[in-house]
């Protein structure tokens, strides 16, 4: 007799496939997954200041909005949904489309008029400097 380990979910693996072939690998998609959608993000911080990366694959700079107001930081925008042409049609849509809103609050101990923003290979990077006082510094210590 031999024993065999059970694995209860080992059929899943390949659900999709198992889904496709039943109603057939020509199946097309007629609707754009549009809706809300939230990019990821990483915030940094540095003895100096504050860095938000956010992801915004295939988005032109036009495309979003950072804005800041009352010491929240909002970045906003829409991706729209890339319509075939000459006849292509969808055989799979994995990437979502849609409004997007994401709001970070800024301590009140950094250079607002420092704030600089750049756009480079589908990455947004905020760069949020600190104040002078918000800054770690080293004390003295004197002998009397």
């Amino acid at each position: 007799m031999e024993l065999v380990r059970w694995q209860p979910f080992e059929g899943l693996s390949n659900i999709n496939d198992l889904f496709e072939d039943a109603y057939g690998r020509s199946r097309h998609f007629h609707t754009a997954p549009t809706g809300v959608w939230y990019p990821p993000v990483d915030i940094l911080e540095s003895k100096d200041s504050y860095l938000i990366r956010a992801e915004l694959p295939g988005m032109k700079k036009e495309d979003f909005h950072l804005e800041l107001e009352d010491g929240t930081l909002t970045l906003s925008g829409e991706r729209k949904f890339e319509e075939p042409t000459n006849g292509d049609q969808y055989h799979r849509v994995e990437r979502l489309a849609g409004r997007f809103s994401r709001s970070f609050h800024v301590p009140q101990a950094v250079k607002h008029d420092g704030i600089k923003a750049t756009y480079r290979d589908g990455i947004l990077e905020v760069y949020v400097p600190k104040a002078e006082e918000a800054k770690p510094r080293q004390i003295t210590v004197s002998l009397n």
